[in-house]
């Protein structure tokens, strides 16, 4: 799948892929068209995520993205996946079962009373980011289309990042606000 991963990250993400297909049938995680573009815009993140062992929540990780590619990529970092649908949830418990680096939460991110060093997140709104992202992380790394994310959100953004291959989604990297 991915020339840079080793054979292992490369089956762990093949096997999400294949579940994701099957599950994908029930319960409606994510676009099948779009698949192969969220593997390969969460690994773009977890790339720009600084060296080292972190603790990263992924708030609305639906099908697993960006938090599960994150996870296979950096084996060093312990990543939350944060999702309140209870079907997204169990698919994610299933999907993550042999990662170990990986926790499945069903909970709404804004009920957590937990800190971590960076939140990520993609195809959350910004109003639903606002209630809880200050909250859990003093670092976030999110995947946006154009619009520039709020001053509500109590952050400070470097300027946004373009994603390989696309002329309006990007990473956007900030740090909260004093």
């Amino acid at each position: 799948m991915f020339a840079d991963l080793s054979d292992a990250q490369n089956s762990a993400l093949k096997s999400h892929h294949d579940l994701l297909l099957r599950w994908n049938r029930v319960v409606n995680l994510t676009s099948e068209s779009s698949i192969d573009r969220h593997y390969g815009e969460s690994l773009f993140v977890g790339e720009h995520l600084p060296a080292g062992l972190m603790h990263i929540v992924d708030i609305g990780s639906g099908a697993g993205f960006p938090g599960f590619p994150i996870a296979v990529l950096r084996p060093d970092c312990l990543v939350t996946l944060v999702e309140a649908h209870q079907r997204k949830a169990v698919f994610l418990m299933e999907a993550s079962r042999i990662i170990p680096n990986i926790r499945v939460v069903a909970r709404r991110a804004e009920e957590l009373d937990e800190s971590f060093d960076w939140a990520v997140s993609r195809a959350v709104s910004y109003r639903d980011l606002a209630k809880c992202l200050k909250k859990l992380a003093r670092k976030a790394a999110l995947l946006t289309g154009a619009e520039d994310p709020p001053a509500e959100l109590g952050f400070v953004w470097d300027a946004p990042i373009p994603l390989p291959g696309t002329r309006q989604r990007f990473l956007r990297i900030g740090t909260a606000a004093p």
